[in-house]
C-alpha cells in the first residue's frame, strides 16, 4: 500500500499509514528544533571567539535538514500539529480507498 491504496484497505491499515506519515513529519520537526538549538549555540561560541566558523556546520547540517524536509514534506505533503495531521491523513486515505 504505497501511494495508491486499493479498495480493500481496512480502517486499521489507514490508521497505521496515517500514523507512519505523521511520525515522519514529527521527526522532521524534532530535527529542525535540534538544528536551531545546536547551531544557535555554535553561533554564540563562534561570535565569542571573534571568528565566523559556525557557518560551516550550519550549512552542512542545513543541507541535511533540507533533504530530510524534501523527503517528508514534498513526498507526503502538508504540515501542522500531530493530531490534525493524523486526521487529515485518515481523511485522505479514506477518500483514496473509496476512489474519490
Amino acid at each position: 500500500m504505497n501511494t495508491h491504496l486499493n479498495q480493500t484497505a481496512t480502517e486499521s491499515d489507514l490508521d497505521r499509514i496515517a500514523r507512519r506519515r505523521v511520525g515522519a513529519r514529527m521527526g522532521w520537526y524534532a530535527h529542525a528544533l535540534v538544528f536551531l538549538a545546536v547551531n544557535t549555540a555554535l553561533m554564540g561560541l563562534s561570535l565569542a571567539s571573534g571568528r565566523h566558523w559556525a557557518i560551516y556546520p550550519a550549512l552542512g547540517w542545513g543541507l541535511g535538514l533540507l533533504m530530510h524536509g524534501v523527503g517528508v514534506w514534498i513526498a507526503l505533503g502538508g504540515g501542522g500539529l500531530q493530531a490534525r495531521l493524523v486526521a487529515q491523513e485518515r481523511e485522505r486515505l479514506t477518500r483514496q480507498r473509496q476512489g474519490l
